[in-house]
């Protein structure tokens, strides 16, 4: 199973605790593709279908549905809770997802 950057997978991210997303749900794999190559652990960012607009959110649709990545819930999960890789993110979505972790995390 090849995970690239940006790629939506579905993820088993139970068990959580407290405001945690839970269920199994799409998630966006934040971390380089050499990390994912070489690491049995990804960084990823939850979506969700609440599309409450928070400045941490990138809103995008994926399955014909609309949602958001939120990006204030990245985490890091074992490969092993990864059940299934869809499609990759557009370029503009990507973009986005960019801007939101430069925006939160760099500057």
């Amino acid at each position: 199973m090849e995970l690239k950057q940006y790629s939506i997978v579905l993820v088993n991210l139970d068990p959580t605790i407290g405001s945690e997303i839970k269920k199994t749900r799409p998630c966006v794999i934040i971390s380089p593709n050499e990390m994912n190559k070489y690491l049995n652990a990804i960084v990823l960012a939850p979506m969700t279908t609440n599309l409450r607009k928070y400045p941490t959110r990138v809103p995008v649709n994926h399955n014909g549905k609309r949602g958001m990545v939120a990006m204030d819930q990245i985490r890091t999960v074992d490969k092993s809770r990864i059940i299934k890789i869809f499609e990759t993110l557009s370029p503009p979505q990507i973009d986005a997802c960019k801007a939101v972790i430069k925006e939160t995390f760099v500057d």
